[in-house]
């Protein structure tokens, strides 16, 4: 079950299975929903209730760092929550749950969310089911954490990166936020072709760091700034998407002359957004549609609406 859990490396795999495995070990006779504590208490993930319910900002009986066993239900999940919340949870048939087991997901010391199962059946929870889903929760918690801790070391990635561009950057007064603006217009457009979100993380330090070679020198720029990721294997496409973000649809660009979509998709979309920021017009970019240019990503940025 926890290499189930690992093969969905987001807190919301996580907590999806976590609660599809308490929901067995009461029986069967229950479903429930996922509370993720970051910032403002939250639903992340449901089992048997509405898809509609995550996201939805809840107060409820799991701040404690002990499990809970609710015999009047969900009554003190809304008398702590406002009128429209309450709404919300009547349409998600909340309101008559007989049973809550409320379980907290904690890790050295942190309160990271709960696991809250709701009976569906006349039957009560034994102290043995509420023991079995307790360690259940402490067992998967940890991957909770280690989510976190993973997610800050990949913030203070991206504000490494950034801070290496802005240096770069400043060193030319018109180039100050163009890796900004060329790595949104990247996003937009790899989000269009159905990039997941392994691979859009990829092209954001790609186009962030497209430029990054000059601070050795304009000429070669490219080749230089690939191989600032040289060694860093799960970023080997980022790697290549710098290097050829200047080759040329027709085969007259640099450093290899690749054509066509023998060019990286990554360096494409690079290419792309590059000369879109450049560019500043939609039809000095379609000049270069087949020339320079993936034609059909230049379509699909066209048909992209614009920025809010």
């Amino acid at each position: 079950m926890l290499a189930d859990l690992l093969a969905r490396p987001t807190p919301e795999g996580i907590l999806e299975g976590a609660l599809a495995h308490a929901v067995t070990l009461l029986g069967g006779e229950a479903q429930g929903y996922a509370v993720l504590r970051r910032g403002q208490d939250h639903v992340a993930a449901v089992f048997g209730y509405p898809r509609s319910l995550v996201g939805t900002v809840l107060s409820g009986p799991w701040t404690g760092m002990r499990p809970r066993l609710l015999a009047d239900g969900s009554r003190e999940l809304y008398g702590l929550n406002l009128p429209e919340v309450q709404t919300r949870l009547d349409q998600a048939g909340m309101r008559d749950v007989p049973l809550t087991l409320a379980v907290p997901l904690s890790d050295r010391g942190r309160n990271l969310g709960a696991l809250v199962l709701d009976r569906t059946s006349p039957e009560g929870i034994s102290p043995e089911q509420q023991e079995a889903v307790t360690r259940w929760a402490a067992a998967a918690a940890p991957l909770l954490g280690l989510l976190d801790s993973r997610d800050e070391w990949r913030q203070a990635a991206r504000q490494i990166a950034s801070a290496m561009v802005e240096a770069a950057e400043s060193r030319e007064f018109d180039a100050v936020g163009h890796g900004q603006a060329v790595t949104d217009t990247a996003m937009r457009l790899g989000r269009a072709v159905g990039l997941a979100e392994r691979e859009l993380e990829e092209l954001w330090y790609g186009a962030m760091l497209h430029d990054i070679g000059k601070l050795h020198d304009e000429a070669g720029h490219a080749q230089v700034g690939a191989n600032f990721l040289h060694g860093v294997p799960h970023l080997a496409q980022a790697q290549k998407a710098i290097r050829h973000h200047h080759e040329r649809w027709d085969g007259q660009g640099d450093p290899d002359r690749l054509a066509g979509e023998d060019i990286p998709l990554y360096a494409r979309i690079l290419a792309v957004a590059n000369a879109s920021v450049h560019a500043g017009d939609a039809a000095r970019l379609r000049e270069e549609a087949g020339r320079s240019l993936d034609p059909r990503l230049v379509g699909l940025l066209e048909k992209l609406p614009p920025e809010r």
